[in-house]
């Protein structure tokens, strides 16, 4: 079974030495997203909403990186640091998944990779051209 590292450029999480995902046959395996921008910026510290918005345009460019789309995600953990933010969540995914939604799994989280981040959502998709 063939195995390709998924590569976005520029590449926000390359410092941290870590891959954005792989995919392996037909199924796409996508490191969590955060609010982190093309350059390694955090987005919205101190804004749920704005860090969400990023979060979930960072999962959509590494799906299509890897030939995939949100409308192809089969399964998704979201992290929050934060379980008041629940309701948002439920919004967000009719905003930016498609029924049938995907399998979900959302855990509260003493914290994140950086101190300033508040939603960390990580996929398994299948592949559009598999």
């Amino acid at each position: 079974m063939d195995v390709e590292q998924i590569r976005l450029d520029p590449d926000p999480y390359e410092p941290f030495r870590l891959s954005q995902g792989f995919r392996v046959g037909e199924l796409l395996l996508v490191s969590g997203q955060a609010a982190i921008d093309e350059h390694g910026t955090i987005v919205g510290a101190g804004d749920f909403d704005a860090q969400a918005e990023q979060t979930f345009r960072n999962l959509a460019r590494v799906l299509e990186a890897g030939g995939s789309s949100l409308a192809d995600v089969v399964k998704v953990t979201i992290f929050l640091t934060d379980m008041a933010n629940f309701p948002k969540i439920v919004e967000l995914r009719g905003r930016w998944f498609t029924p049938p939604y995907p399998a979900d799994t959302i855990v509260e989280v003493g914290s994140l990779a950086l101190p300033e981040l508040e939603i960390e959502i990580e996929a398994i998709a299948v592949v559009r051209d598999a």
